[in-house]
This record gives C-alpha cells, structure tokens and sequence, in this order.
C-alpha cells in the first residue's frame, strides 16, 4: 500500500531533495499535497511529476498563474497562508516541514492534528514554540522525526540508547565561507559572499545563516528543546570536512559520532524511511582518501550568535520568538542592503534587550497566539531598528 506524503515547502532546497526521492520510487508514494511560496513554474513541474492531489502557492496573487500552469491535470489548485496550513491538514502518513521560517509553524502544528509522522526540516518551529509544537505531537500521538543534519545524526545516534546515559551532545558546524575571516573583514562582507557555502548546496538565507553561525544557534536550541538536553551538556564544533554531524557522548566515556556526506537526502531518506534503513542515491564516502577529520572551537567573539542562543535558552518562554523573528528580519535588512553582516547579531541583541524590558517574555505557558504577537512585534522592532538605527549598517 502507498503512503500519503505531503510536502510543505517542496521548492527549496530540502523540498527538491525530497521530491528527488519519492520521483525514485513514485510507487512506494502518494503525494496529497504540495506547497510553495511564490515559485509556480517549479510547483506545477512538481505537481505534474508526483501527480499531486493539490498544489497550493502561499502568494495568493499567483493563484491565476497556478491554475493555468496546471490547466487539463486534475490537479486542484489553492493559494494563501490559510491553503497552506490546510494543505498540512489534510489526512498524510507523512508530511515534511521545509518552510523556511515562522510560516512553517501552522501547516506543522495541522500535520499534527490530524496524526501524521511530521518530518521537520523548519529550524524556527521548534526555536519559536518549542513546547508547543511537542506537546500537540504527544496530544494526538504523531511522531516528529527532525531533519536537519545535526539532528538526524542525534537521532540515529540515540537510537536503542537510555537518554539518561547521555553526558553530552556535540553538532558541528562547516564554519561556512567566512570560518577563517577577521573580525573586521566580517563587518565588510556582503551577501553574495555570505551565499556562497564551501560544502552545502542550500537556499540563500539558510547559506547566509550558516556563515553568521546564527543557523547553529537556531540548532543548539532545537537540540535542547527535541531531546530535552540541558544547555550546559550542548556542545558546538567547527569541522570544515561537514562529514561528522553530531557526536553523542554517553556517561562511560564513548562517543558515538554519525558520518556522512553533505547530502540533505541522507537526513530525509532517513526520515521517509524510518524505522527501517532503505538504499539511498548519495555518495559512498572513502575514508583513506578523506584522510583527515578536523575539529576547533568556534570564536564566540567572531560569531555571537551562538551566546545569543543560550542566553534564549536560559530565559525560556517566548525568547525564542522574538530571537527568530528577530534573526529573519536582521537577514533580510542585510540581504537589502541595509545592515552590515556583523551588525546582524547586534540588532538581535537589541531586539531582544527591548523586548525583555516591555515584555514578559519568559514563563512556561504561552500560546499560539501569544508566539504569533511576540513574532510581530520583534520584526516591526527589528525593522524599525534596522533601517533607521546606528546599528553598522551603512
């Protein structure tokens, strides 16, 4: 019998990858729903290729674009955030989350609803609503497999493993184009260079999140948040080779270390596939010829961003909120051009200092809405700050 598959997102980086493996096996799969944000041609490519049940584009004003490209296919069309999120709803065995950003939390938090094994590739649902999004999983018995690498890596690492036992996590970083930059040349840098990832093939504002290492700060709290590991047993290391992922380190002194290529389809096909291990289309790596696995410590000073996040972390409750929406508005003010790279981090900052100040923003309870109100509130600050503050960015 086929499985039903949703993918949300299936036109960035993580979605093509995952479209690229069911394609291989069209038999094995379903596909109920699509979306994307504005890329139609792709979508309706995607769409006609996996015989999709639905195609939905969130820019509501390419809806007319959609349903054109799609003329004659059966394939039902919708258009918006609120197609979006009921695309998540509808009845899947499997729904991936590739939606870059906090757009991704309602067709998640829907996947959810409805009982489905929720593949998570968005960084910012666990950051931003952490006990949320886990406490709706355990409320309707749907499992949340993670997918980005590091993640993975801890998850299979763990696997048959008491959680107890567990002295340390380590995930690495690539330390992304500018690993070897100073200080001051980092303040120069544009977002053309921040594009440009020497392992990874990603979208762009993941690349420029990799190199500001504010996209490992987002991880160090996902880790703490999906394995309930303690901030202080989290670990971060520079490993240029992006061949190890992440190293578990358990009370008996071991460490168990996943290795493997710079392939995102290794992480889904893991997902997709799980609990059972199944043959995938990515590179045998030969460890002779690699020779050398090398390791260093991240400059703190270079890349604040990963003191940010524990001091996210330390204050709990809507912090990550207001980091992440902070992040995505910093990111966008320099791909503008109006922030300086290194100026990123000292907008978060004072984004977050202002907002503590105003706003309790710590606490365990909080809601949907309450994180909906902390996310625009820290971007209208964000923006505001950004365009018109000393903040290094002209």
């Amino acid at each position: 019998m086929s499985r039903k598959i949703t993918i949300c997102g299936s036109t960035g980086s993580i979605g093509r990858n995952t479209v690229d493996l069911i394609a291989r096996a069209p038999d094995r799969y379903q596909v109920v729903a699509l979306t994307a944000g504005s890329n139609v041609e792709l979508l309706a490519r995607q769409a006609r290729l996996l015989r999709a049940g639905v195609a939905v584009i969130g820019d509501a004003g390419r809806y007319d674009d959609l349903k054109q490209a799609l003329a004659g296919t059966g394939i039902e069309c919708a258009a918006g955030a609120e197609a979006v999120a009921e695309a998540g709803a509808r009845p899947a065995d499997w729904v991936m989350s590739a939606i870059i950003g906090a757009a991704g939390l309602p067709p998640g938090l829907a996947a959810l609803r409805q009982g489905a094994t929720l593949a998570l590739a968005n960084k910012e649902s666990l950051v931003a609503a952490g006990p949320l999004i886990l406490a709706e999983a355990r409320r309707h018995s749907a499992r949340i497999l993670p997918v980005d690498s590091e993640h993975s890596a801890v998850f299979q690492a763990l696997t048959g493993e008491d959680i107890a036992a567990v002295e340390r996590v380590i995930i690495t970083a690539s330390g992304g184009p500018f690993r070897d930059w100073t200080a001051a040349q980092l303040a120069t840098a544009t977002p053309a260079q921040a594009s440009d990832h020497p392992n990874w093939d990603m979208g762009a504002r993941i690349t420029i999140d990799s190199a500001s290492m504010f996209n490992k700060a987002m991880e160090i709290i996902e880790t703490h948040e999906f394995f309930g590991i303690d901030p202080d047993r989290i670990e971060v290391l520079v490993h240029p080779q992006s061949l190890v992922h992440a190293l578990v380190g358990f009370c008996d002194g071991a460490l168990m270390a996943h290795v493997g290529p710079a392939d995102m389809r290794h992480a889904i096909g893991y997902a997709l596939n799980w609990p059972r291990r199944a043959p995938l289309p990515v590179e045998r790596l030969d460890l002779a010829r690699i020779a050398t696995l090398s390791f260093e410590p991240p400059d703190p000073c270079r890349f604040p961003a990963l003191r940010l996040a524990r001091e996210v972390m330390a204050a709990g409750g809507l912090s990550g909120a207001a980091f992440n929406a902070a992040k995505e508005t910093a990111l966008d003010l320099f791909v503008e051009g109006q922030l300086g790279f290194t100026a990123m981090a000292s907008l978060v900052e004072t984004v977050l200092d202002r907002l503590s100040a105003e706003t309790r923003l710590g606490g365990a309870e909080f809601s949907l809405d309450d994180v909906l109100h902390i996310d625009t509130s820290a971007r209208t600050l964000a923006r505001r700050l950004g365009e018109g503050k000393g903040l290094g960015n002209k």
